[in-house]
């Protein structure tokens, strides 16, 4: 066995849950749900390093949990990659807590959450926290993040007209949508943008979006297959959306309430490139669009 070998060897018994914690909790996904593993394998292995840039306990105790070969399906951890998804989850935790501060009394609305542990990161006590998922995908977040009083799940999909009467708007409505809206057809993420402004006056939403070439890669081996894959043979489900860094003025026009749209700037972060790079690329036009997402926060006049 060779040092590569040994190296691998070792990330994939890291990542093997122990039954310390308590019995392993087998999670079947497939598609676009699947996603939500190799977001927690990310920012699980980044939570692990000496100094890491998004602290989450949580999520390296759902992958000691979890019974699923992450290894095996997602390869050994990139640490460049896995620092990247992190401040990108790290981004969203800032506008939330931003959010909390002006209203510390308000709900979060988390469309397509996943396996995200972010109520534990910037819980204040007292905000109410709304899970929108997928049936599945709410099933097996009911397993390991069985709701509590201030935090609940109601299953069904972002698309639904049933889950805005689900919010309660007494105290400032927060929504947020990481890693979901680029899974959608472009007409279908004008309808969750304009619902959020419809329903929600004097509230705001924050996603994220890939550039068009990436969007555009992950769509070249077809709609079913997928453009890219990781070395063990995963494959990145199409995403069908994609908005270039210069287009974000087009978001207004998806509804008249809608009254700015602006880039989250990701937090600095370890080593030249995420620490030097990165943040003067946004402001460079002919390579802001080479970043492979950006976080968006759009505001809603009140009625």
């Amino acid at each position: 066995m060779d040092d590569d070998e040994r190296r691998e060897e070792r990330h994939r018994d890291e990542q093997r849950p122990r039954r310390a914690h308590g019995e392993r909790v087998t999670v079947t996904l497939t598609g676009v749900p699947e996603t939500l593993l190799w977001n927690l394998y990310q920012r699980a292995y980044e939570a692990r390093q000496p100094s890491p840039v998004l602290r989450d306990p949580k999520a390296v105790e759902l992958v000691e949990t979890v019974d699923y070969p992450f290894a095996e399906t997602f390869g050994p951890p990139s640490p460049f990659l896995a620092q990247g998804q992190a401040l990108r989850v790290r981004t969203f935790d800032i506008a939330v807590r931003h959010f909390l501060a002006e209203h510390p009394d308000g709900t979060v609305v988390a469309l397509g959450e996943g396996l995200e542990t972010r109520f534990w990161r910037v819980d204040n006590g007292r905000m109410s926290w709304l899970t929108v998922d997928l049936p599945e995908t709410a099933a097996v977040r009911g397993r390991l993040l069985p709701d509590g009083d201030r935090r609940r799940t109601f299953p069904c999909s972002a698309l639904d007209p049933a889950w805005p009467d689900q919010v309660g708007t007494a105290h400032g409505v927060l929504v947020t949508a990481q890693g979901l809206l680029m899974y959608l057809r472009p007409p279908e993420v004008r309808e969750v943008i304009a619902t959020c402004a419809e329903r929600f006056p004097g509230g705001a939403l924050v996603f994220d979006a890939v550039p068009r070439w990436f969007s555009a890669r992950t769509k070249r081996g077809g709609t079913k297959r997928g453009g890219m894959r990781t070395a063990r043979g995963w494959v990145v489900p199409p995403m069908p959306w994609g908005m270039d860094a210069g287009e974000l003025p087009k978001v207004r026009g998806a509804h008249p309430r809608i009254t700015e749209v602006r880039e989250i700037p990701p937090p600095r972060g370890r080593g030249v490139y995420y620490g030097a790079v990165r943040p003067v690329l946004r402001r460079v036009p002919v390579v802001r669009n080479l970043r492979p997402t950006m976080t968006v926060l759009t505001r809603f006049a009140a009625q």
